[in-house]
């Protein structure tokens, strides 16, 4: 099954995994031990972020490895960066009118 990415960022402990793979390749049971839940939980979040491609994992020996597709996370910045454009427009329109109301009362 095919999941959707902004359905796998949609869940704080996802986003929480994402950040700490982002600084470094870590093993189920490293990625667990940073949170108050089971380990069963933990692989349940890292196969949807694995089905969404925005982690992978590669197998040293017996261990498993996970780190980040970053390839994956521009796809989201990409869509953010639509509302970004339209953030710093609206900032910018602001800031003219404060600029105009300051100079007003001069």
């Amino acid at each position: 099954m095919r999941r959707d990415i902004f359905q796998a960022i949609a869940d704080p402990t996802r986003r929480a995994i994402i950040c700490l793979i982002a600084l470094q390749t870590m093993t189920p049971n490293a990625i667990a031990d940073n949170f108050n839940t089971s380990r069963q939980s933990i692989s349940k979040h890292l196969r949807i972020l694995t089905e969404c491609e925005l982690i992978q994992q590669k197998k040293e020996g017996r261990e498993i490895y996970y780190s980040l597709e970053i390839e994956k996370m521009k796809e989201i910045d990409k869509w953010i960066d639509q509302f970004r454009k339209i953030w710093e427009t609206r900032f910018d329109q602001l800031d003219k009118v404060l600029a105009s109301i300051k100079n007003q009362k001069k």
